[in-house]
């Protein structure tokens, strides 16, 4: 029996219990809680699982097959929890109960239990479970802005995915890709969230348990705002403004200029627009890699004052604006850990946002925010930005270090991050195994070890009887050469191509990226019907991953004169790229808006161009 996250205490006894065809679920106390949507969805996944539809009662009932409850004992020597979010799950022979200390262990619980309905069907095994989580946010930061705006449909089966695995907070990340008043310069060309969207949206993910908070650029990385004809005379770097559009350009630059007035009053107009959508009590105003500050138009006040406290001043307050407001504030900490002792100028409570991603990392600023004493959460992440296929052992070494610094230094939770750079190519769902390991190690200290858990995760998410789908595309995204990056680096003159010896393994990379499609081909017996539609966006991956092998070669050959390390020709290549993209542009629509998919055609189509030319 595979659960995740692992229960903190598990006991299994010999036996089951056989859900009848003719049972129910009773709620018998609730308090305040409404009770209902969870045993609707308990009742769901039962029906999905086994094909009996139990019967849904409230109070007491003769028949019951599941039994829920909320502990409302409130004296501590009668009540069974000691912990929020707790829960105990008991299965005999004689029925199923689950008891929890609140809401949140009420929606916990019956994840644990979906599991083993998924797993077992109607025939559930003997056990005690008492659980509750180590961390009391268990979060996904997530881009919406950069790239791809998911549709609401798809942005409600990731909170779907998110509670399943007992994860309370995501966090909605936008620069410009959310329909502000009077804002239209900004989203004109794009296929912005509106109001609505995030206030559906929010009752959609309360339900589940799940804070849904507010994140905006409010300093850095304000490339599109920052590039408007009303807005320009903002930007720290005015003569960035009439710069083409540029991948890299993006990340890099567009700074709001702290020395003008006006700055403080847009961020602060667009965060009073955007925070009366959402019911959080949270806002995270970001402010990370403000790489231009005193460079430009605050050159002179910086020169005065001091970049760092240009910095710490205006977040400041934007953070003092928020606690006016009912709002606990968040923000990055890359730029404040290299002068921590600058946090207790913040207004009390608020959270610095401690992250880093390598598969190394080393847990430094982590360290260093804590010894300021300041709240804080530890942020690794699921390494998928710039490439077509997250890399998967990147993402689980580096969850593992930041949940155990978390753990070292106090911290107060946990948000894995989930970013869009570089147009967000790869497929939304290539995410999810990097979020079931922050989930996972999270929750509890007892985490499986990496191919035990690849294994796990292969059978309870992707219903893969074989358990090696995570191991498949695990080896896939270690093994191009020539990447995105380096496609669109090249593109817009950033560096040169590689040379024959970098790419010198294009023909083994290539080769070995078939095989792994082969291999995925080759699960789809061993899969639940309901989980083989997750295999095509991979396998279209590897396609657009082997292209690129091509096009590294095509283009290196071409720039340092010598014959391609793949027998190719670039006329042949061209035809690929436009027909590769034609069908990823069909997958892109199916859960995403169109947004920036131009800017991905704008990469392929230059690219195009380019092998047709003459030599």
């Amino acid at each position: 029996m595979y659960l995740l996250p692992k229960p903190q205490q598990e006991k299994w006894y010999e036996g089951s219990y056989m859900i009848r065809y003719d049972g129910c679920i009773v709620m018998e106390e609730t308090g305040d809680v409404d009770g209902y949507p969870y045993m609707k969805m308990l009742q769901k996944e039962v029906e999905e699982d086994t094909g009996i539809r139990l019967k849904l009662r409230q109070g007491g009932s003769k028949k019951a097959d599941i039994t829920l409850r909320i502990d409302l004992r409130k004296d501590p020597q009668k009540n069974d929890f000691e912990r929020a979010e707790a829960y105990t799950l008991i299965v005999n022979q004689k029925g199923i109960w689950l008891n929890a200390a609140d809401k949140s262990g009420l929606i916990y619980g019956i994840q644990t239990l979906r599991q083993m309905i998924r797993q077992k069907g109607a025939c559930i095994p003997c056990v005690k479970i008492s659980d509750y989580p180590s961390f009391p946010v268990r979060g996904l930061f997530y881009d919406v802005t950069r790239g791809r705006i998911p549709t609401l449909d798809y942005l409600k089966k990731l909170a779907d995915c998110m509670v399943y695995y007992k994860m309370n907070q995501l966090q909605l990340y936008i620069e410009h890709s959310f329909l502000f008043e009077s804002l239209s310069e900004v989203w004109r060309d794009d296929t912005p969230l509106t109001a609505e969207d995030i206030m559906e949206f929010d009752r959609y993910c309360s339900v589940r348990g799940i804070e849904l908070v507010p994140a905006i650029a409010s300093f850095g990385h304000l490339y599109k705002v920052l590039r408007t004809k009303s807005y320009r005379h903002l930007c720290e770097m005015p003569q960035l403004a009439e710069e083409p559009f540029g991948f890299v350009d993006r990340m890099n630059h567009h700074t709001l200029d702290v020395s003008n007035p006006e700055s403080l009053r847009l961020v602060k107009d667009l965060m009073e627009e955007y925070m009366a959508l959402f019911s959080s009590d949270k806002f995270n105003i970001c402010a990370d890699e403000t790489f231009d500050l005193g460079k430009g138009r605050s050159r002179l006040l910086a020169e005065k004052k001091g970049v760092q406290r240009l910095y710490v001043d205006f977040i400041k307050e934007l953070c003092i604006f928020l606690k006016e407001h009912h709002r606990q504030p968040m923000f990055w900490g890359d730029i404040i850990s290299a002068c921590p002792q600058l946090l207790k100028e913040l207004p009390e409570g608020t959270i610095c946002l401690s992250w880093g991603y390598g598969a190394d990392e080393s847990g430094e600023s982590v360290r260093s925010i804590a010894e300021a004493r300041a709240a804080q959460y530890c942020c690794p992440g699921v390494s998928g930005w710039n490439q077509l296929v997250n890399q998967i052992d990147v993402s689980y070494q580096n969850i593992k270090r930041m949940c155990h610094y978390a753990r070292e230094c106090r911290a107060a939770g946990i948000l894995n991050t989930d970013w869009g750079d570089f147009g967000h190519i790869n497929h939304p769902d290539f995410g999810i195994t990097g979020m079931i390991y922050g989930a996972a190690f999270s929750w509890g200290s007892e985490v499986p070890e990496y191919e035990e858990l690849n294994r796990q995760i292969s059978f309870l998410e992707f219903r893969d009887r074989s358990e090696r789908f995570v191991s498949i595309i695990e080896k896939l995204s270690r093994i191009w050469i020539f990447k995105w990056q380096d496609a669109v680096n090249f593109m817009e003159g950033h560096s040169g191509v590689k040379d024959r010896e970098q790419l010198s393994g294009l023909p083994e990379a290539a080769a070995e990226l078939e095989a792994c499609a082969g291999e995925l081909y080759g699960l789809f017996p061993e899969m639940d019907s309901a989980a083989r539609p997750g295999v095509p966006p991979y396998l279209m991956a590897i396609d657009g991953m082997i292209l690129m092998q091509k096009l590294g070669a095509a283009v290196s050959a071409r720039e340092h004169g010598y014959a391609p390390l793949l027998p190719v020709k670039g006329a042949e290549i061209a035809v690929e790229l436009e027909e590769w993209f034609y069908e990823y542009k069909e997958e892109w629509r199916r859960i995403s808006r169109e947004s920036e998919l131009s800017r991905i055609g704008d990469v392929v189509f230059w690219y195009a161009d380019y092998l047709r030319q003459e030599v």
